[in-house]
């Protein structure tokens, strides 16, 4: 067998369908309009992934480790509105305002794997609980985008280096960073082990309940630099801007092979997942379709991606 034939069995067949779902969604984009495949729509395109892509990276370290984070889209908005409100109120502390949006937003992820471990219960309920509260918090506080930021926050997203974002290209590094991890430090491979065969794990001391922890936390930091960016994006602190990320995290994670039950999958097909989504979003814009109909297809590609899951599952 050839090396060629060799690499192409170890590829995950999930990356496959998402890459040829994505050419086919390029291929459509260049015939609906010439601006399709300009360097700047690019660019774009990789600006729009930005706050999907750290919410749905951190989400998939959760669903490895077989739990589900359906708190992240409250997060996102509780936190966006905190920094923009109070950096209104302290422009010069901005920055110290901004390292406590992300240390609260994996305080909270922390929070979280605390009330699941201590009372025993299901993630989606604990997460859902929490989602809740914090949306009743956010809204009480506002209803209506509030707060503002200094000019160099703003530079966190629209900033560049050789055409292409800060804030991109550092969602590409975390992907990157996280991955090696997970796939080559003790830690990473133990929160592998204990979400893929728990009761394995804590026979053998790996802690099913260290995993969780780090899951969590990790997903509520992700949430905190999706919420940043946001902020940074639109220079305020919207209720409601978190409200389709908790949908749009599990999608790309569902899609690129990940396993609901955890254990099996990784971050490289959660990122195809993620640009094939955002590019789908791109060509619809382009084709004047509205946004309930995308998140329509968002919900039908859900469906068709754990079918395809299954499928393979019993066929192996």
């Amino acid at each position: 067998m050839s090396l060629a034939v060799r690499a192409l069995h170890r590829i995950d067949p999930s990356h496959l369908v998402v890459l040829a779902l994505s050419l086919a969604l390029a291929l459509c984009g260049v015939a609906v309009n010439d601006a399709f495949a300009t360097t700047g729509n690019l660019s774009n395109l990789l600006e729009q992934s930005v706050a999907v892509g750290l919410v749905s990276l951190g989400q998939t370290v959760v669903v490895l480790a077989g739990g589900i984070d359906l708190a992240v889209g409250a997060l996102v908005s509780a936190l966006g509105v905190l920094f923009a409100t109070q950096a209104e109120r302290h422009p010069d502390a901005a920055g110290w305002l901004l390292a406590g949006t992300l240390a609260a937003g994996a305080g909270i992820g922390a929070l979280n794997a605390a009330l699941i471990l201590l009372l025993r219960l299901h993630a989606l309920v604990v997460t859902i609980g929490m989602a809740a509260l914090l949306n009743g918090l956010t809204l009480m506080v506002t209803r209506q985008p509030a707060g503002s930021v200094p000019a160099w926050v703003q530079e966190i997203a629209y900033g560049q280096w050789a055409g292409w974002s800060y804030a991109g290209l550092g969602m590409l590094a975390a992907f990157a960073a996280l991955g090696v991890w997970l796939r080559h430090a003790p830690g990473g491979l133990r929160l592998l082990a204990a979400g893929g065969q728990p009761e394995a794990a804590r026979v053998t001391g790996l802690g099913a309940g260290r995993a969780t922890v780090i899951a969590f936390t990790l997903s509520g930091l992700c949430a905190g630099c999706a919420a940043v960016v946001l902020v940074a994006r639109t220079g305020t602190g919207d209720p409601l801007v978190g409200e389709p990320l908790t949908l749009a995290s599990i999608t790309p994670v569902v899609i690129g092979g990940t396993l609901l039950g955890g254990g099996k999958g990784g971050v490289l097909g959660t990122l195809l997942g993620v640009f094939m989504l955002v590019l789908l979003g791109n060509v619809l814009n382009y084709m004047n379709v509205s946004t309930f109909l995308q998140w329509t297809i968002q919900g039908l590609i859900i469906i068709a991606a754990v079918l395809f899951q299954r499928r393979r599952g019993h066929g192996a």
